[in-house]
């Protein structure tokens, strides 16, 4: 699945070499079986396995990066994903030394649900709210967040 607004629809290649770099090692890697932390790629490329149990919608927040693409992906459990667009989005806390700003829940966003297998790509253009919930049934689930230097 890929959605985005028309507006950035020719602005990135999303099969770069770095995103095809990131695309295989989710597919020659048993994430479930490797531990908790960061995994480089490739040059400007990197994985981050994480384990976490999903939260209620409302506890959810939105985040966005402006260094780096997110792709993610989602190993074992389900969740739902939010993505909106940033000049939707009003900010409320930064942290640029960890290249991450929060936003306050949009009027309008998009939920994604995903499941194991199911991966989603978000440029620093868009907004996105992971660990929520799907269905408010709260589960442990295995992520991996590839991080894509622009």
């Amino acid at each position: 699945m890929f959605a985005s607004s028309i507006d950035l629809a020719e602005k990135y290649d999303y099969l770069d070499p770095k995103f095809k770099a990131a695309y295989k090692w989710l597919k020659d890697n048993d994430v479930t079986k490797m531990k908790d932390g960061r995994y480089d790629i490739v040059d400007g490329v990197f994985a981050l396995v994480q384990r976490y149990k999903t939260v209620p919608l409302a506890k959810a927040r939105f985040e966005a990066h402006k260094d780096y693409f997110d792709i993610q992906y989602l190993a074992e459990g389900e969740e739902t994903f939010g993505v909106a667009l940033l000049k939707d989005a009003k900010l409320n806390e930064s942290k640029p030394e960890n290249d991450v700003w929060f936003y306050d829940t949009p009027a309008f966003y998009t939920p994604v649900n995903l499941k194991k297998g199911d991966f989603v790509v978000v440029p620093p253009e868009e907004i996105h709210m992971p660990r929520a919930a799907y269905n408010g049934k709260e589960m442990d689930v295995v992520k991996v967040v590839v991080k894509v230097k622009l």
